[in-house]
């Protein structure tokens, strides 16, 4: 069976309008493969010259062997109904290797129809590193890259303000974009470099913030040879993901008619505030995420999917998500149930294995941040506490009462299993040093702990007496049974 190529799957050429830092499974999944479809239905016209940003080969023999070509395969559930569909991505015109033909990956700085920057460098990626040197080749970080290539592209055209760039970072931190330019100042101002740099910097360069979501597992290894049997070739770069995706860019200045993927129907929304958007993505889906988990792993499940196929704890991520959670989000109405009926879809993804242990790390914080801001404006709003939120903190609690520390980690039991509770130390001693204590004193004490809610939720009316109500019903009757007479304990 012969390797995809361009022998296989032809390719238009476009002129390169995008440098995107990273060739990893996202990028190629997510940014590229919205390009792709973009440049398919007109409305683009652009390809992407990659550049490694690390010091390593990596696919970078895979991309040549397949002239730029790979595969996306987009697995899951789309409004209740399993989709599956394969596309071949051509947006790719060439890699480079900044570290080890610096020249070429320099020459980029001068390419006129250069307009759009994407990075993907991982969380660690947009630092500032105070060692970094500009006589580089190439600097050391990703932010001294930049500089250096916009210093660079700056001096090519001689401060041409028409020869700036779009700035559109991925990396997974906030305010992305903001701190990638924060960066580029401080750098320029370490290097010495020309007043006039940074202004146009500022008049010229666009540095928007994103959000972006999608969930990517990458190449499929166990089912990889029956895909390609059903392709009819080799794809070593192969990338699996869910059909989901959203791509939310926030800009001061509007960027949409240069990068309209959203008229080629991919899920990009602009707005010159994401914090709505963020709202909503961290409450919906990763307070839904949160608030079952743990319930659903003591009630005997391993897996999202199984929870999704477990009657009762289906209702109560319906409840959660429906009665509890939107409610208290400012958004439309029906973006709420829209992006809401997508989560769903994406629970049920029967391509996608995720462990309920996976999702259970550093759940302490993770209900502070996710959680527990819908408690308390459902509070505020209605008057009373929310009842499934608010039984998720008993379920919380009884999933931290262990029995051992070991190997850093707390060590607790469902039914005859043991399993690891894993968060930081300070959490785990205290649960470990408490776990011999009543219910209603060890609510209190948890709720208590202003280091882990950034206040005292015992302050919070009827939030003692209530956990300690649905704690002391999972104690006596199991989770399960608790869970299904929530209404009741409430």
């Amino acid at each position: 069976m012969d390797y995809l190529s361009n022998a296989k799957v032809e390719k238009v050429d476009r002129p390169v309008r995008v440098l995107q830092f990273g060739e990893g499974n996202f990028l190629r999944a997510f940014a590229d493969y919205m390009i792709d479809v973009a440049n398919e239905k007109g409305y683009f016209n652009g390809d992407v010259i990659i550049a490694k940003p690390i010091p390593t080969l990596g696919n970078y023999e895979t991309f040549k062997k397949q002239d730029n070509r790979y595969t996306v395969a987009l697995r899951g559930v789309v409004q209740g109904k399993e989709s599956v569909e394969y596309r071949v991505i051509t947006s790719i015109a060439d890699m480079v290797l900044p570290y080890e033909d610096y020249q070429n990956y320099a020459k980029l700085a001068s390419l006129d129809t250069l307009r759009f920057v994407i990075s993907n460098t991982t969380e660690a990626g947009i630092v500032y590193d105070e060692t970094d040197r500009f006589e580089f080749e190439p600097p050391k970080s990703y932010p001294g890259k930049f500089t250096k290539f916009l210093y660079e592209r700056y001096k090519y055209f001689h401060g041409d303000v028409e020869k700036g760039l779009i700035i559109l970072p991925v990396e997974l931190i906030d305010n992305n974009g903001s701190q990638l330019k924060s960066i580029v100042r401080k750098l320029s101002e370490l290097w010495g470099l020309e007043p006039e740099f940074l202004q146009w910097v500022e008049d010229s360069c666009i540095f928007c913030n994103t959000l972006v979501d999608r969930i990517v597992t990458g190449f499929p290894k166990d089912e990889a040879e029956s895909i390609w049997e059903k392709l009819g070739y080799k794809d070593e770069l192969l990338v699996a993901c869910e059909p989901f995706g959203l791509w939310v860019i926030e800009s001061k200045q509007s960027i949409e008619e240069e990068f309209p993927l959203h008229k080629a129907g991919m899920p990009v929304l602009f707005t010159n505030d994401m914090s709505p958007y963020r709202t909503r993505k961290v409450r919906i889906l990763n307070g839904a995420h949160t608030s079952f988990s743990l319930a659903s792993f003591l009630a005997g499940n391993n897996y999202v999917l199984e929870s999704m196929q477990d009657e009762v704890v289906n209702e109560f991520i319906h409840k959660s998500i429906y009665d509890e959670i939107i409610p208290t989000l400012d958004l439309p109405k029906e973006e709420l149930l829209s992006f809401a009926a997508a989560v769903k879809d994406r629970f049920e993804n029967p391509y996608n294995k995720h462990a309920l242990l996976s999702i259970s790390l550093n759940s302490v914080s993770k209900w502070k941040v996710r959680v527990l801001p819908s408690v308390l404006e459902y509070r505020e709003r209605y008057g009373a506490l929310p009842n499934y939120l608010t039984f998720s903190l008993a379920a919380l609690i009884q999933f931290y009462s262990g029995y051992e520390l070991r190997d850093g980690a707390l060590i607790a039991k469902r039914g005859d299993e043991e399993y690891s509770i894993l968060d930081d130390k300070a959490i785990l001693e205290f649960f470990h040093s408490n776990a011999g204590e009543e219910t209603e004193t060890l609510v209190t004490r948890v709720l208590a702990r202003e280091d882990f809610w950034d206040q005292n939720l015992n302050d919070v009316p009827g939030m003692t007496d209530k956990v300690t109500g649905y704690l002391k019903a999972i104690r006596k009757d199991g989770l399960r049974n608790a869970m299904k007479s929530i209404e009741a304990n409430k």
